[in-house]
């Protein structure tokens, strides 16, 4: 009799269970996902084709959330010898490419901020200061 109660007691419980990830997963719906983040060759500001799929998907969450701003961030590589006037060129070029490539996504211009950061130094690779992120709701 005691085995058959222990044996029972995860199907008495499982509409619980199942209810509180319904509401999990429901609340998980209205929160934003990852931060999409472009990255960037050496000195450059041209996007490959991953980078244009990356811009697609911030687009897509970017829709649907139309009252939010979307704050474009571009990032380059304390690598020392580009003065920091290059390197801000560089950042904001990137930036604004990823704008100018979230805007022909379906993004109203007037919700996209472009906004150049400084050099930002790297844990393991350069890549990772080479980089757009892309902020949809700040």
């Amino acid at each position: 009799m005691f085995r058959r109660s222990i044996l029972g007691a995860p199907l008495l419980l499982a509409p619980v269970v199942l209810a509180a990830c319904q509401s999990r997963r429901s609340a998980d719906a209205s929160r934003p996902g990852p931060l999409p983040v472009v990255f960037f060759t050496d000195d450059s500001a041209a996007m490959g084709p991953e980078a244009r799929a990356v811009v697609a998907q911030a687009a897509e969450a970017a829709r649907a959330r139309p009252g939010v701003p979307v704050a474009v961030r571009g990032f380059t590589a304390p690598d020392g010898v580009a003065s920091p006037a290059f390197s801000r060129a560089l950042a904001e070029a990137r930036a604004q490419n990823v704008a100018d490539a979230l805007v022909a996504n379906g993004v109203p211009r007037d919700r996209v901020r472009v906004q150049p950061r400084p050099p930002a130094p790297f844990e393991m690779m350069p890549v990772e200061s080479r980089r757009v992120e892309i902020h949809v709701g700040g």
